[in-house]
């Protein structure tokens, strides 16, 4: 009986240790070789997205010939993506088997949930002092930006818990593109900051020039999307944001299911019951709507200005779908226009840990070559991305491209560069979500809450105190957001590993071998009992 309560007593220890660790785990610090070993050959795997552009492929590809011919040692082999969520898959099969690559392209939430196996993504803080082959290093063989030159605002996104673990790569916020002809025939003037009255307000009188054969007026179409939004997640994050509601604590606390959503989601619906709204997951790619003269303002990243206008380089509508209209380029709507604020993301670089230091300070080297200025520049032109260095935002080449906005409608789309400047001339205004386990699906849980009160606004149901409340358990849920109540909780830190699933049915049977220990023992001195009597 003794040795049967040590072993639950042991399995139960265990299973406590195990889930206390359950989530992020710290990762061992890296120890930087005293030098790195010539002599020795190196293959770095690269994943990458590019969104299927051949320009930025070839900006990839040169990058890792310069990068080799400075290192004719490391061999960087790039395998290409076109959905961040692809990697992000891929690289959480690969940590089960060891196979990750040695660098990606990745985001900070991703990281976060890579975090929660042993060891699999390298902290970057003594890489980053190394004063050899830190950033800015004595030994680096190219001209990298310092630790200093790299954009606070854009670095403090790569940190997680109290390290960082990836470097930014290029960075964009969202950017409202307005059909001004629109506007202006409505009876309006586009302000320098947007409220979200005032696009509330343009939105629904755009939506009430519908006449009684379904033709609206504004555009002589059967289709008028007035206000359209790419990205419901930042729409939520940034409203909430701009009114100081909660969303979630650094420490992962969610704050989303609060009444400020609630009115939020109360005013959405409203303004979709007015024929004023729609997202690009029910109606589709909002520069396509823009472009065919079919939406007034339309929400989507600055990276994606680049498809947005009649001039844009790039589109998905046939010429002749085309309308000719002038483009303005705002901040997305805010309620105080003397206090901004938008999102900050975009892509950051991380480095895999292997068990030779070597291999990962090749790594590392590779990394950081991808923040030197000549790709900074080249990759941030090909579309409406800004450089995360000042060292590249100030260099005279950028500074030429940027001044030649509207030269012509490929790299000097003027729209692109108007998208880029609000970023540039905004930076201090961008603010970032906080980065744990779980941090994904937060995010994804906030733009669904948008997306199924206009879904059930457009198929005519109630949307009510008692549907928002409902929704918020069924998103809870959905999202495994494990919140005590609709005004908060802990975020779920995803399913037990199998090491934890083990224990638990050790610590099953261990119980199940007590009772029939005891029933054991029982039934024989009940037995011993008659006997003697």
């Amino acid at each position: 009986m003794k040795r049967l309560s040590c072993l639950l007593g042991a399995a139960v220890l265990a299973l406590g240790l195990l889930c206390g660790c359950h989530g992020r785990r710290e990762q061992a610090a890296f120890a930087v070789p005293e030098t790195f070993d010539k002599s020795r050959n190196y293959e770095v795997v690269f994943w990458a997205k590019n969104d299927t552009n051949k320009t930025q492929t070839d900006i990839y590809k040169q990058a890792i010939a310069d990068f080799e011919a400075l290192y004719p040692n490391i061999t960087v082999t790039l395998r290409l993506y076109t959905d961040y969520g692809d990697i992000y898959n891929d690289v959480i099969t690969n940590i089960s088997t060891g196979t990750t690559p040695n660098v990606c392209i990745t985001y900070p939430d991703h990281i976060a949930t890579y975090l929660t196996g042993d060891n699999v993504v390298v902290p970057l803080d003594d890489l980053f002092a190394d004063p050899r082959y830190g950033l800015g290093g004595s030994e680096l063989k190219f001209d990298g930006p310092t630790k200093e030159e790299i954009v606070p605002q854009f670095l403090q996104e790569c940190r997680v818990g109290g390290a960082y673990y990836a470097l930014p790569y290029m960075r964009s916020t969202e950017a409202c593109y307005i059909n001004k002809d629109f506007v202006e025939a409505l009876g309006y003037e586009i302000p320098d900051v947007l409220t979200w009255d005032f696009v509330w307000e343009v939105s629904r009188a755009a939506a009430a020039t519908k006449g009684a054969d379904g033709t609206y007026s504004l555009n002589g179409q059967k289709v008028l999307i007035p206000f359209l939004y790419k990205s419901t997640d930042n729409m939520m994050i940034q409203m909430l944001y701009q009114q100081g509601a909660g969303y979630s604590t650094a420490t992962g606390e969610i704050q989303l299911f609060n009444d400020t959503t609630t009115a939020l989601l109360h005013t959405i619906a409203d303004n979709t019951a007015e024929g004023a709204f729609s997202t690009f997951k029910i109606s589709g790619y909002p520069a396509n709507f823009l472009n065919a003269g079919q939406c007034v303002f339309a929400v989507d990243s600055t990276a994606g200005s680049t498809w947005m206008g009649c001039d844009a380089p790039l589109m998905d509508i046939a010429a002749e779908e085309v309308v000719d209209f002038d483009t303005v380029v705002r901040a997305v709507p805010q309620f105080d226009p003397k206090n901004p604020k938008m999102i900050s993301q975009g892509p950051s670089v991380c480095v895999f840990n292997k068990e030779d230091p070597q291999q990962v300070l090749a790594s590392w080297l590779f990394a950081q070559y991808l923040l030197t200025s000549d790709v900074q520049i080249a990759y941030s032109q090909t579309e409406g991305y800004v450089p995360v260095t000042t060292k590249a935002q100030q260099d005279a080449g950028y500074q030429d491209y940027l001044a030649r906005g509207g030269e012509d409608d490929t790299t000097h789309y003027q729209v692109k560069i108007d998208a880029v400047r609000l970023l540039l001339d905004h930076t201090g205004d961008t603010f970032v979500t906080p980065v744990f386990n779980g941090s994904a699906s937060l995010r994804d849980a906030a733009g669904q809450l948008i997306e199924n009160v206009t879904k059930s606004v457009r198929r005519s149901q109630t949307v009510d105190d008692a549907y928002i409340q409902s929704l918020y358990t069924d998103t809870m849920a959905l999202y495994h957001l494990d919140a005590a109540s609709p005004s908060g909780g802990k975020a779920d830190l995803g399913p037990l590993p199998g090491t934890a699933v083990a224990l638990l049915a050790a610590l099953a049977a261990a119980w199940v071998g007590i009772g029939v220990y005891c029933l054991v023992r029982w039934r024989q001195g009940r037995h011993k009992e008659r006997r003697n009597g």
